[in-house]
């Protein structure tokens, strides 16, 4: 059995059993996809390793309740339906017998319609992720997608309305996209109402378009702190509209680091992002309470975040408290039962 294959993400409330299915069913090489590299698996999943692999994971005293069988890396409902229907025939057994609470499949958005659809139901198929990834057609085409705006938000909606749990996929930086075309993109995925999101920043890997257009000079990656900037108000949006991200950033494991050219990765990008949320929510408060104050003398508060959150409102290697200290602020940061999520309580020394 290839243990590589693998990858279980765990959380306290929830568990995917990652199994991934590189580049299959994909029409096309999108501009920034090089499947080998980010699963680190470049072989055809086969019907019996999906079966060891299940097996492997029922005895890894995980949650039934909370723990899904996951089809990753390619285009699930595109791949040749016979082969598509003998990996979910495996799955079968274990979802039956209740060891594990359903299947999450991601796919193209071109690639549903009410056929499939009804035979993803069959299988006990709970959640449909698609890569949207762009909203703007202009972007999508020249990143070699394939697929239009129009098809997200069919494929959505059709996804919706047979019962399914929609997630959808966006990425940032890609080439000809921009600041506003991004923002404009989640806004458009907020309208659409995902049960989840996930957001990957462009990373150029080798053997992809992307690295050609980056050795030509046409394309060039945006900086970490411009990345992480932009990530930190996506996901301020979304968390505003009640839609969870259950990823940000491309995921540590794999074979990234072997294939990596240029962008913004960071193996703790999603922890980089909240922290810079928290950063803004307390420079913003702090100019309410102190704006028509002497910012010349230095000013000693406490501030108050969720008690679970206090290494995020802190930053990495303290750096929003040394930031503040710039700004003329000595920040003393403690943990409350009271303060929910990116929320914060300012108390004056």
């Amino acid at each position: 059995m290839r243990r590589e294959m693998l990858l279980i993400n765990c959380t306290m409330k929830h568990s995917n059993i990652s199994l991934f299915v590189p580049h299959a069913g994909c029409p096309n090489q999108c501009s920034f996809c090089n499947q080998k590299t980010i699963s680190g698996n470049a072989k055809e999943l086969t019907k019996e390793e999906v079966r060891e692999t299940l097996v492997f994971a029922s005895n890894s005293n995980l949650s039934a309740e909370n723990t899904e069988i996951a089809f990753f890396g390619g285009s699930f409902t595109a791949i040749n339906r016979d082969y598509m229907i003998s990996l979910l025939e495996e799955t079968k057994p274990f979802i039956d017998n209740g060891e594990f609470s359903g299947v999450r499949i991601s796919t193209r958005p071109d690639a549903i319609d009410k056929t499939v659809l009804d035979i993803l139901k069959e299988y006990k198929v709970t959640a449909i992720e698609l890569g949207a990834q762009s909203t703007n057609d202009e972007v999508l085409f020249n990143n070699r997608r394939g697929h239009t705006r129009e098809d997200i938000i069919n494929a959505s909606l059709l996804i919706k309305q047979h019962g399914f749990s929609l997630g959808l996929q966006m990425m940032t930086g890609l080439y000809k996209s921009s600041y506003e075309k991004d923002i404009e993109t989640a806004k458009d995925l907020i309208k659409l109402k995902p049960d989840t999101v996930r957001i990957y920043p462009t990373i150029v890997l080798e053997n992809t378009h992307l690295a050609e257009l980056l050795v030509s000079g046409e394309y060039k990656s945006p900086s970490l702190e411009e990345t992480v900037s932009l990530c930190a108000e996506l996901l301020g949006m979304f968390y505003e509209n009640n839609i969870k991200v259950i990823r940000l950033g491309l995921h540590s494991g794999g074979n990234v680091h072997e294939g990596y050219l240029s962008g913004p990765y960071h193996p703790a990008f999603g922890e980089l992002c909240e922290s810079e949320i928290y950063l803004k929510n307390i420079r913003k408060k702090l100019f309410e309470i102190y704006k028509n104050e002497n910012n010349s003398e230095l000013k000693n508060v406490t501030i108050y975040v969720n008690k679970k959150e206090i290494s995020k409102a802190t930053g990495q290697k303290g750096k929003n408290k040394k930031s503040l200290l710039k700004d003329g602020y000595c920040v003393t940061i403690k943990g409350s039962e009271n303060v929910e999520k990116y929320q914060i309580l300012i108390e004056e020394n």
